[in-house]
């Protein structure tokens, strides 16, 4: 059902400005990765004054941004300064690792509006939060789970109930990062190591959670954006499917050939969640699938990995979908072709790579590439994505993992 916007939209999104001007309709983004730098061209393309934020130097989204900040978004003290000065109609968190307590303070204090809003973004920043929502709160189908503070604990928590096989995860964490899938005994101890390692503070909570056996997992990217009739409304994109390597993803495709039931599912379980959120964007909810039956599984705020795919598919990529939506705008979620996505990583650990085979890989029939212009490369870091369509999903795969294939990471200058 649709909700009516508690406050309305802002006098400033109800018209788009000038940047640089004093009509410009700004927005900050936290957080200025490949997918925040995809959020920034679109915001651009209709014309907002754009500010990006990010924890290093030359983050990818920086490298297009009207102005850039390199802050600590955990330092509360110093991202409420930055706002202040800088008067954003919007902040858009676009990470985890943020003093999200102070975002409810600026929300509440009406300082900015915060995308979606200041509450989805502290829940949303950890896994405990966001899991006890939907299965303590919601109803909404999950595996089996439990939290651990220890490594006692977590060999408690599985002993009690959880059993093996099962998946422990930082519940602070993104891309995968220090998630593992523990097999037996043996494997707890480097599973909670590792969760420490990846997770976004150290020595915390990690989540564990009961094996599912599904089909195939899906994110399934759902808009909630203002209607003709000045309502914010709920909007499905096709089901993406997606192909994970120890917690990252590394394929995507769109659509995933769903049952009339598991999709009437999905689309019931997201917007139960999204809709529990509140606000105005788009997420990506994670879900698994088995024949007919759907457990959701994850939810960011925000544009999510696997939907680098629709860069290809969509009319309207999740990125411009995203920006119209914060901006008050109407949206189309209409897919234009079967596509997929695969990543290309960095391969080698070095500064300032560059990129060989890019003509190559773009005389693959249906393909594009997106390269992300991080500074810094690491063999396992994610330097840029190959999207494609084709007749079908399986011709988009291939082609997509082909023009992936053909980008070969090179260090400057050449060893």
């Amino acid at each position: 059902m649709p909700n009516t916007l508690p406050t309305g939209l802002q006098p400033a999104l109800r018209r788009l400005g000038t940047p640089s001007s004093p009509s410009a309709t700004r927005v900050m983004l936290l957080g200025a990765g490949e997918l925040g730098k995809e959020v920034l061209i679109a915001l651009q393309r209709l014309g907002v004054e754009t500010i990006a934020v990010d924890r290093y130097a030359g983050a990818p989204g920086m490298q297009v941004a009207h102005r850039a900040h390199v802050l600590p978004m955990t330092d509360a003290a110093a991202l409420r300064a930055l706002i202040e000065k800088e008067r954003p109609h919007l902040v858009v968190p676009e990470i985890e690792a943020i003093a999200t307590e102070m975002l409810l303070d600026i929300e509440r204090e009406g300082l900015a509006e915060v995308i979606p809003t200041a509450r989805a973004t502290r829940l949303t920043m950890d896994r405990e939060g966001i899991r006890r929502l939907a299965a303590e709160q919601l109803g909404l189908p999950t595996s089996r789970y439990a939290f651990a503070a220890s490594l006692a604990e977590l060999r408690a928590a599985i002993d009690s109930g959880i059993a093996y096989p099962c998946l422990v995860k930082p519940t602070m964490s993104s891309s995968g990062k220090g998630q593992s899938l523990v097999r037996g005994p043996d494997d707890v101890a480097r599973a909670w190591e590792y969760a420490q390692q990846g997770g976004r503070v150290a020595q915390g909570r990690v989540i564990v959670e009961g094996f599912v056996e599904f089909d195939y997992e899906i994110t399934l990217l759902t808009v909630r954006a203002v209607g003709d009739g000045g309502e914010v409304e709920t909007y499905f994109c096709e089901p993406v499917g997606h192909l994970q390597v120890n917690g990252d993803y590394v394929e995507s495709w769109q659509p995933q050939a769903m049952s009339p039931a598991a999709r009437e599912r999905s689309r019931a379980i997201a917007g139960a969640i999204t809709g529990n959120l509140g606000g105005r964007g788009l997420f990506g909810v994670e879900m698994f699938v088995r024949g007919d039956r759907v457990w959701f599984s994850e939810v960011s705020p925000r544009p999510h990995d696997t939907g680098l795919v629709t860069l290809a598919s969509q009319r309207l990529s999740e990125f411009e979908l995203h920006a119209r939506a914060i901006l008050g705008l109407p949206v189309d979620t209409s897919l234009r072709a079967p596509g997929a996505s695969a990543v290309i990583y960095g391969g080698i650990d070095a500064k300032g790579i560059a990129f060989e085979g890019v003509a190559d890989a773009l005389r693959v029939p249906g393909a594009d590439l997106r390269l992300f212009g991080k500074p810094e490369s690491f063999k396992k870091r994610r330097m840029g994505v190959a999207v494609a369509i084709g007749a079908d999903t399986d011709e988009a795969r291939v082609r997509a993992k082909q023009a992936a294939a053909k980008v070969r990471p090179v260090g400057f200058p050449e060893d």
